[in-house]
């Protein structure tokens, strides 16, 4: 009993030592964040700017400026202290996992921030220069607009890591059937499942609830859920070939 109750202490103690890590990269990534803030908020004008639209942005408040830049350095910390974070997560559970499953985890490591990296990229040279231009464009020549700092921040941050975690869909679902956990066949038979859970993520990063803004998110994520589903299957199909090769070579 007493060396269960030592094992469990011990766990929390190395949990608690892993979260003090990540949030220090967070920290150190936030204090970074903040200082070339104005710099990032340039980069995130870009694709406005490669739509043709002229983003002057404002603030209301004697407060917002400084919200502004924390808000920016806040996202710019998850994406910078990414790394650290998920290797974190990934060094807390493997003693519970197989030979097997660790190798394959640890990876994924490298292919998780590439997916990530990746789906911001899509968005950032795709989908906000479309997006921004149709929203944007809605007013015509009937309205102004008046943009606001914070929520143009907040929905061009949002999309970006919402995108870039959409594109994560293909390496779950190839961890998935490599692990056993699910069969290709299973997935494509779910795909009302896989429709709904898509409509919720799109509908908790989108910060207004704007369908248009939900769309850009969820019909990316559908897509690759299909596309990785084909791609699994395909692997299985070729591995069971490989399988069986080798063992007729045995024979």
């Amino acid at each position: 009993m007493a060396e269960l109750k030592m094992g469990f202490i011990e766990h929390l103690e190395e949990l608690r030592r892993r979260i003090i890590v990540m949030f220090l990269a967070l920290g150190v990534a936030i204090c970074v964040g903040y200082i070339y803030s104005w710099q990032i908020l340039d980069f995130l004008k870009k694709p406005g700017a490669r739509a043709g639209i002229p983003l002057n942005l404002y603030y209301q408040s004697v407060l917002e400026p400084f919200m502004v830049r924390f808000k920016i350095a806040m996202y710019a910390a998850i994406v910078v202290a990414l790394p650290v974070i998920l290797y974190e997560i990934l060094a807390f559970i493997a003693p519970a996992l197989k030979k097997r499953e660790k190798r394959v985890m640890y990876s994924s490591l490298l292919s998780i921030i590439f997916f990530f990296l990746l789906g911001m990229a899509f968005c950032y040279f795709y989908i906000l220069p479309i997006g921004l231009k149709w929203l944007v464009g809605q007013a015509g020549n009937h309205v102004s607009p008046v943009l606001m700092a914070g929520q143009y921040v907040g929905l061009v941050a949002l999309l970006l890591l919402g995108i870039g975690l959409s594109f994560e869909t293909p390496l779950l679902v190839w961890l998935a059937v490599r692990l056993g956990i699910v069969t290709p066949k299973k997935l494509h038979e779910n795909w009302r499942w896989a429709i709904i859970i898509t409509l919720v993520f799109a509908a908790v990063i989108t910060p207004d609830w704007n369908p248009i803004t939900m769309a850009l998110v969820a019909v990316p994520m559908f897509i690759l859920y299909e596309a990785s589903i084909f791609l699994a299957s395909f692997g299985r199909k070729k591995a069971k070939n490989k399988k069986k090769a080798a063992l007729e070579a045995e024979a």
